[in-house]
């Protein structure tokens, strides 16, 4: 045994024997093998594969934050879920952390503001004892001419959907460098930013402005093996309503025959069973190989644009 290469075998054994008996003897594993079966561990459906990993999620109180939040704590997650809809942020990581087995806490913070993200980022990673992965999905969403848009609109859009991806990743990246253990950033993008809506110009605007931000930063930190993705989702919540109210009569109708088109279902996803669990997979580990990518989760709706 002692001739045995150290770089070749590695200390696992397995045990092996002959089909129909009860004999087995130890073998030594190779390293190929096992990278082998660490591979085919990779991709499981098992529940708690957040066991451990330390998340912040913004955005975190309605919503697909809502969805994700509860989603992460029943894979086993410790989550600090951040909004500025204090009550019911509250009360939605209450809820989350008693269905387990994750367990989640509260904390107001505003994306738009460096040093409230600075400040809610540091109390969180401290009390939790690091932080492995960072969901930025605190966004907003308002209709504007793209020849006229209102200033308050230009700078609140600007403000939470630019400035807070820049500030909550940069906050992140900070604390997941100085760990020296890296980390997951995922960001969330929109298909306006990549196809053209009208009346949607300054929303597009900034989706566009994460994609372009996402991609580039995960080029300069993954030398500190920080991975940043984003998913850009086509699902049911608060804020598509709110868009679609704000639509003409034509532009419903048109819109609803966009819905029709959908090659999945011809309709929106829902955010628990059709978006979280691909978060799930890019917090996870399984996701370790993946980054600067943008992910749609829209039934197709991309595809048919």
């Amino acid at each position: 045994m002692s001739n045995i290469a150290p770089q070749k075998y590695g200390l696992h054994l397995l045990r092996s024997g002959h089909r129909g008996s009860q004999r087995t003897s130890p073998r030594l594993v190779t390293a190929n093998e096992q990278r082998r079966l660490r591979f085919l561990s990779y991709g499981s459906s098992r529940l708690g594969r957040l066991d451990s990993k330390r998340i912040i999620i913004t955005g975190g109180a309605q919503g697909i934050g809502e969805s994700i939040v509860r989603k992460f704590a029943s894979e086993g997650a410790s989550i600090t879920s951040m909004d500025l809809n204090d009550s019911v942020g509250a009360r939605v990581a209450a809820e989350a952390t008693k269905a387990g087995p994750g367990k989640v806490s509260y904390l107001s913070v505003d994306v738009s503001s460096k040093e409230s993200v600075t400040k809610a980022f540091v109390e969180a990673t401290q009390k939790m004892g690091g932080l492995d992965v960072m969901v930025n999905v605190a966004g907003v969403q308002k209709n504007a001419l793209a020849h006229d848009p209102p200033l308050d609109v230009l700078e609140r859009v600007t403000k939470v959907n630019i400035w807070g991806t820049i500030f909550t990743n940069a906050t992140a990246f900070t604390l997941m460098k100085e760990s020296g253990k890296g980390g997951a950033i995922i960001n969330f993008g929109s298909e306006a930013g990549l196809t053209a809506e009208r009346d949607n110009s300054v929303y597009g605007m900034s989706k566009g402005a994460v994609h372009t931000w996402t991609r580039s930063v995960a080029r300069e930190w993954g030398l500190s093996n920080v991975r940043v993705n984003a998913v850009l989702p086509y699902v049911a919540t608060p804020m598509y309503y709110r868009y679609r109210d704000a639509l003409s009569p034509e532009e419903l109708k048109n819109h609803e025959q966009l819905l029709k088109e959908f090659p999945l279902g011809g309709n929106l996803g829902d955010p628990t069973r059709d978006l979280a669990p691909v978060l799930v997979f890019l917090a996870s580990d399984d996701s370790h190989w993946m980054t600067g990518q943008l992910f749609p989760v829209d039934g197709g709706h991309v595809a048919v644009r």
